[in-house]
């Protein structure tokens, strides 16, 4: 989830563990907590870009680690209060804290290895990184939290911030089962053989969902509004496994296909290999050269391919934008 959603959670968090015991510095602590596991993408900047998005959500957010670094924080934070919250209380706030950030990370669609050093990452992909609707009264809560002296009432704000937002994840599976059952009924009207699929929201949305269907030889990507009134039309992108034999035992290729869980598409476009992250949106239909929102160009390099992220413009998302607002209102 973005920063300052963790942020809010982080805060709001630490208010129900400590608020009587440290006030307003859960604010201070809350926020720093509840960013902490995201700072994997400031050391992913001293990496090549392959390797950043393979370690993102990975050890960082593990719950081994937060078992150890807990008690190491909450000694940290104790000591630096004087004592006025004791070891035991700091550190249930300090895991408590890092832990609901990766549980939040785990309803976004990039996979979160929650139990790392197993490989395995966790993706519900029923919420979209960025979301207004559960930011925004975590928000007012925690104003509401800042501004009262009564420590009871401040407690109830912070309870009812961590259920109404929680009720808002709940909601999203129930939205995103829906949404499923309508890809899987279309698919079957369509007599469309596919061997897997997934589905999950756009931007900043729980309206529109996208799905991404895995056949034999092909994908198929199709959008889906509660307010639709028209059947779901699946549009077809080769999986183009001719082109993948170009990049045949390339390190950054192969952690690629790692990090997309499988979902990519090889495309080429003068003469140049691109692999497209399909779990993300499309920047453009085209189905000879399609434009994913995450994409790795192969350049050569001493002899050799690397992959580095595709540019993209600021009209590129503001298109995108554009195209998933007037798709909310149903085709």
């Amino acid at each position: 989830m973005d920063s300052f959603t963790q942020i809010a959670l982080g805060i709001a968090v630490a208010e129900v563990c400590a608020g009587k015991k440290l006030k307003n510095k859960t604010f201070l602590y809350g926020a720093i907590l509840g960013t902490l596991p995201d700072l994997d993408v400031v050391v992913g900047m001293l990496l090549n870009p392959v390797d950043a998005v393979l370690i993102h959500r990975g050890i960082s957010h593990s719950l081994f680690l937060f078992l150890f670094l807990s008690p190491f924080l909450g000694s940290i934070i104790s000591k630096i209060e004087k004592y006025k919250i004791s070891f035991l209380q700091a550190t249930n706030m300090v895991f408590w804290c890092l832990f609901t950030h990766v549980l939040l990370d785990i309803f976004t669609s990039w996979g979160t290895q929650v139990l790392w050093p197993i490989e395995h990452r966790f993706a519900f992909k029923t919420i979209f990184v960025i979301d207004p609707l559960y930011t925004v009264p975590l928000v007012v809560f925690l104003i509401l939290v800042w501004k009262s002296k009564d420590l009871i009432k401040r407690k109830n704000y912070a309870i009812r911030s961590l259920l109404f937002s929680s009720c808002y994840l709940l909601l999203s599976c129930f939205l995103k089962l829906f949404a499923l059952s309508q890809f899987e009924k279309a698919l079957v009207e369509q007599n469309i053989t596919y061997q897997e699929i997934i589905v999950k929201p756009t931007a900043f949305n729980l309206i529109l969902w996208n799905a991404n269907v895995s056949t034999s030889k092909n994908y198929l990507l199709a959008d889906y509004s509660f307010f639709d009134t028209q059947p779901i039309s699946f549009k077809t992108y080769s999986k183009n496994k001719n082109l993948e034999s170009k990049l045949r035992q390339n390190s950054d290729f192969e952690k690629l296909k790692i990090a997309s869980e499988g979902w990519y598409i090889i495309s080429e476009k003068n003469k140049i290999l691109y692999f497209n992250d399909l779990r993300f949106g499309l920047l453009n239909t085209d189905a000879t050269n399609p434009q994913f929102a995450f994409s790795y160009q192969f350049t050569k390099k001493n002899g050799k391919l690397i992959a580095t992220e595709a540019p993209k413009s600021t009209r590129d998302g503001k298109r995108l934008l554009k195209k998933i607002f007037i798709r909310l209102k149903g085709n």
